[in-house]
């Protein structure tokens, strides 16, 4: 079987935090069954699903974090704060381009990356 790798998210509200991702990289939240799910283009699928009654997952902080490219970075802050999620970091300079660190509204670590490319040409 040669089917293609993807994330899967526990949330307590799956609905909520698919739209919050979908949102942030202008993608769409699609509801399949009892998961949802948003497609990213040419980086795969995060499914979001209710953990089991009989088997929870609690919240955790990790060391595995979602990246999601993006070409305006300010303005990906503040819809992210808009929407339920905090800024854990300053957003600040990198070798690579700028970069913020935020938290979803569960509380999972989100990195937001305006690539060094598109840094260079804002104004």
């Amino acid at each position: 079987m040669n089917a293609s790798p993807f994330w899967v998210l526990a949330s307590n509200n799956p609905a909520d935090l698919a739209h919050f991702y979908a949102a942030i990289a202008n993608e769409n939240a699609i509801k399949k069954g009892a998961i949802w799910l948003v497609a990213f283009a040419g980086a795969g699928e995060l499914l979001f699903y209710c953990p089991s009654r009989q088997r929870p997952q609690p919240a955790q902080v990790g060391r595995l974090a979602l990246c999601l490219p993006v070409t305006k970075l300010e303005q990906a802050i503040a819809l992210a704060l808009s929407l339920g999620g905090q800024l854990l970091e300053p957003s600040r300079q990198e070798s690579f381009g700028r970069e913020a660190w935020l938290a979803d509204p569960e509380g999972n670590k989100l990195l937001l990356l305006e690539p060094a490319e598109v840094s260079q040409n804002q104004p």
